[in-house]
């Protein structure tokens, strides 16, 4: 066995032998650890942002863009805003591990019970925020965990991991091994983590769509499931009713980050109106310091520019002749993450949402929404695009079980 392959078994191990202290935790013993590790955010501030710092002026000098450092940087505001996050968490109500079902002959029960997957692996993007929502939601899911971020945030998630997750949950009687971080900056880490479905049945898949695809691919080879975050990009679709004030705020308030997934990346615009909206949809593109990509388009209509180092702050503008249109281009042409309408006609609007079959769908409000916190108040582990039955959109602890029946005297 190769090294890097060593190195993640190793993990996955650690992971599954400490998954039964934490399945077996209670409510307030694992709302303590969250807690703690909020706690602990504070009180070991500096060393989390002198982490960061390193890890931000090396992915500098190696070039990496403007919109990629934004999501690789822990501000303080962003530091405090993890620690608040991590108090929601711990304030949210647990998952009901057995639900009532039905009563059966013979004067018996059908009970539903709900228990931990085991030991969940996450694949994700060089982000630091990540490594704690990932880390709270599997603490939260009662379910073990073996994280392997991008090379370029792996000091800050190391960091975060000694001082932050791992004490707190030592502090609450929890084994710290439960959550693992795979030490290895090669790329071959995420390729071994989908190959132990004994190990780690699960794995949460996030960042760019083809190589976030090609591990989905492989991880089905093996046997081990997915979640799968592969694609993003938001749609816009500016209708014949809308009010051009409100789409120059949609416009603006779409682009405050350039390199997250739910930022707008499309902009469909009703042909009777293009040329009275236009002037107020440059202005926004201007003062966000986005440029407009006009037809002829040199790329897909859906091209996610978040992803594209050199060109992250363009938008795609494309004139169509109606919602029918507009709502063709959204399903059969983008990513499926999330589409908006701005209109001040609502029967436009519920047309569109029954027409629009992606993740999530806007009225008059930004994709941007579409988060975990923003939406539901905890943090996300990733948002799952399946079309499929199983968690869809924004993957949160209350998604992370296995359904078991339980047949017990009444």
């Amino acid at each position: 066995m190769d090294e890097v392959a060593k190195a993640v078994e190793e993990c996955a191990r650690a992971a599954k032998a400490a998954a039964p202290s934490l399945a077996a935790a209670g409510d307030d013993a694992v709302d303590a650890a969250l807690v703690g590790m909020a706690e602990r955010f504070v009180e070991h501030r500096d060393e989390v942002l002198e982490a960061n710092r390193a890890d931000v002026a090396k992915a500098t000098a190696d070039g990496m863009s403007a919109g990629l450092l934004d999501r690789l940087t822990i501000t303080p505001e962003r530091l405090d805003g993890m620690a608040a996050q991590l108090r929601l968490l711990a304030g949210a109500p647990h998952q009901e591990r057995s639900v009532p079902v039905s009563t059966l002959d013979g004067g018996l029960r059908l009970v539903e019970r709900r228990r931990p997957v085991g030991v969940i692996g996450a694949n994700y993007e060089a982000r630091p925020n990540v490594t704690v929502d990932v880390a709270s939601q599997l603490v939260k899911s009662r379910n073990g965990g073996v994280l392997r971020t991008g090379s370029a945030a792996l000091g800050s998630a190391q960091r975060l991991r000694d001082v932050v997750i791992a004490p707190a949950l030592e502090a609450a009687g929890i084994n710290p091994d439960v959550v693992q971080l795979v030490p290895r900056v090669e790329r071959e880490a995420a390729s071994a983590l989908v190959r132990l479905p004994g190990l780690v049945p699960l794995v949460i898949l996030r960042g760019s769509g083809d190589s976030t695809r090609a591990l989905a691919t492989e991880a089905a080879v093996h046997g081990v499931g997915t979640l799968a975050h592969a694609d993003g990009g938001g749609v816009l679709y500016v209708d014949a009713a809308a009010d051009a004030g409100k789409v120059r705020d949609l416009v603006f308030s779409s682009l405050d980050r350039l390199g997250v997934c739910n930022r707008l990346n499309l902009l469909l615009i009703h042909e009777d109106v293009h040329d009275t909206v236009w002037p107020q949809i440059e202005s926004a593109l201007a003062e966000r310091g986005v440029t407009p990509s006009l037809a002829p388009h040199e790329h897909p209509i859906g091209y996610e520019w978040a992803l594209d180092s050199e060109r992250e702050a363009t938008v795609t503008v494309e004139k169509v002749g109606g919602l029918v249109d507009a709502v063709e281009i959204a399903n059969e042409r983008t990513s499926g993450l999330a589409a908006g309408i701005a209109t001040e006609n609502p029967a436009a609007a519920e047309q569109f949402f029954d027409g629009y079959t992606g993740t999530g769908v806007f009225w008059n409000a930004p994709t941007r929404l579409l988060d975990g916190f923003k939406l539901l108040a905890v943090p996300e582990t990733g948002i799952n695009l399946d079309r499929v039955p199983g968690p869809r959109g924004p993957v949160t602890y209350t998604d992370l079980y296995v359904r078991q029946y339980a047949v017990v005297p009444a």
